[in-house]
């Protein structure tokens, strides 16, 4: 039996991308995953609801 090198499951999350989206009321940062495009996005801080275009790309290919 050999050691794995990476979790169970690796494979599957790999490709993910991260975006920081700012929230347009209180400005507090907030992290989503590419995917999770499809999903509504709240504000942790507020509640607001955060509009996706307004994310910038943070993680690498």
């Amino acid at each position: 039996m050999t050691t794995p090198k990476h979790c169970p499951g690796f494979e599957s999350f790999k490709n993910l991308k991260s975006f920081t989206c700012s929230c347009p009321k209180c400005g507090a940062a907030k992290e989503i995953f590419s995917d999770e495009f499809e999903k509504k996005h709240k504000c942790d801080k507020c509640g607001e609801q955060i509009d996706f275009t307004t994310c910038t790309y943070e993680a690498g290919s």
